[in-house]
């Protein structure tokens, strides 16, 4: 069941928001060569604690940490540790915030030092298809117009998305009815009211769309170990078109 939000909710919602952005804010100045993803872990809990919110992904599914650090062929759920981010590589953060029992969720691809030119390519597609689907976000359109979009974008700039990991509803939850593919064929789901919150998420791969989960239970990346990118915003839809809820 796909549950809309009333003006309260959305308020705090939107605080939630504020708080991820603000997260994201900082990471951009602190993923340089040499800092480990438990430092990033730490820096981001630490964040979401002094605004008076607590970390959506920790102990989540049994998560056992505040954020999702995935780096080069990691296309989601990388576990934190004590792995030195080096120059060249790229690391997708997935940051959650929970706010008087409301959540706020957002991804974001950031280069480590120097990356090559295939690889910032792989970084635009991507973030080019979240604008893609947000673009056909407005009451009456159906939510795989959403899906169709992104696909269509990432096909057409020669990137693949993996089949098992989608985008999805929010709010009271971190994942709440609909599920929101990043593939499919326009003109169906449920038609988009105002008052639903979505979590928007592409995620793009270089090479084939096939991923395998390692042996931790969590850490998903493409098989072909090609480079993986991953942005997300989540957003509610107005009257008239949609608000993002996670930026400043």
């Amino acid at each position: 069941m796909i549950i809309t939000k009333d003006d309260r909710e959305i308020e705090l919602m939107t605080e939630a928001g504020r708080i991820v952005a603000l997260v994201h804010e900082k990471l951009k100045e602190v993923i340089v060569p040499g800092i480990t993803t438990n430092e990033i872990d730490q820096i981001c809990d630490k964040i979401i604690r002094e605004h008076g919110a607590t970390p959506s992904f920790l102990h989540l599914y049994g998560f056992p940490n505040s954020v999702c650090t995935s780096i080069n062929e990691v296309v989601v759920h990388g576990i934190p540790s004590n792995r030195k981010l080096k120059d060249g590589d790229i690391i997708s953060v997935d940051v959650g915030a929970c706010y008087k029992g409301y959540h706020g969720d957002s991804a974001w691809t950031y280069a480590v030092g120097n990356v090559s030119n295939e690889t910032k390519r792989l970084m635009n597609v991507c973030e080019g298809a979240l604008f893609a689907g947000l673009e056909q976000v407005k009451p009456g359109v159906r939510l795989s117009d959403i899906s169709h979009a992104i696909e269509e974008y990432l096909t057409k700039n020669g990137c693949t998305t993996p089949r098992d990991y989608t985008g999805h509803g929010i709010g009271t939850n971190v994942h709440e009815d609909p599920a929101v593919p990043n593939y499919g064929a326009p003109g169906r789901g449920p038609k988009l009211k105002k008052g639903m919150c979505l979590a928007i998420e592409p995620m793009a791969h270089l090479g084939a769309k096939e991923t395998v989960t390692l042996d931790d239970g969590w850490t998903v990346i493409t098989k072909d170990h090609s480079l993986a990118a991953h942005y997300e915003h989540t957003i509610v839809i107005t009257d008239d078109g949609y608000r993002i809820l996670t930026k400043l």
